[in-house]
């Protein structure tokens, strides 16, 4: 069993941008040389998240208007009154969706259903530098 650690830096826009992570994964993924294993996905930060969907607009926009519905940006969050930074929502989202998740591969391949996709998701109100950190578990 070996464990490798890999990087991946990138930019968003904010406010619920939602990037596909998957290619640059895979690619991670085939550099390292492991066959079968799982692999750790985790971004470092409050404000941003991690999971899969099917990463297509309309599923996109539905996702953003039901995190809207469940903590909405206008609503008063006691982080806003503590920091008056204005982000309370972006914590509470990403607190909800969660800053990792771990997939299996098979012969160098994400084991993916057809369409789904990993995804981050940025939701502080800000573009921000992001830093994506993958563990690689495998043989």
């Amino acid at each position: 069993m070996s464990v490798v650690t890999r990087t991946i830096d990138f930019k968003t826009r904010g406010s619920g941008d939602t990037i596909d992570l998957t290619p640059s994964i895979q690619r991670s993924l085939a550099d390292c040389g492991l066959k079968n294993g799982t692999v750790t996905v985790f971004v470092p930060g409050s404000t941003a998240s991690v999971t899969t969907m099917e990463w297509e607009p309309g599923v996109v926009d539905d996702f953003r208007d039901a995190l809207e519905r469940a903590a909405p940006e206008s609503r008063e969050y006691k982080h806003h009154l503590r920091w008056q930074d204005g982000n309370g929502h972006s914590h509470v989202r990403a607190a909800w969706i969660g800053p990792s998740l771990t997939i299996p591969f098979t012969d160098g391949n994400l084991t993916l259903g057809t369409w789904q996709q990993i995804v981050l998701v940025d939701f502080d109100t800000t573009p921000r530098q992001r830093r994506l950190i993958l563990q690689i578990l495998g043989e």
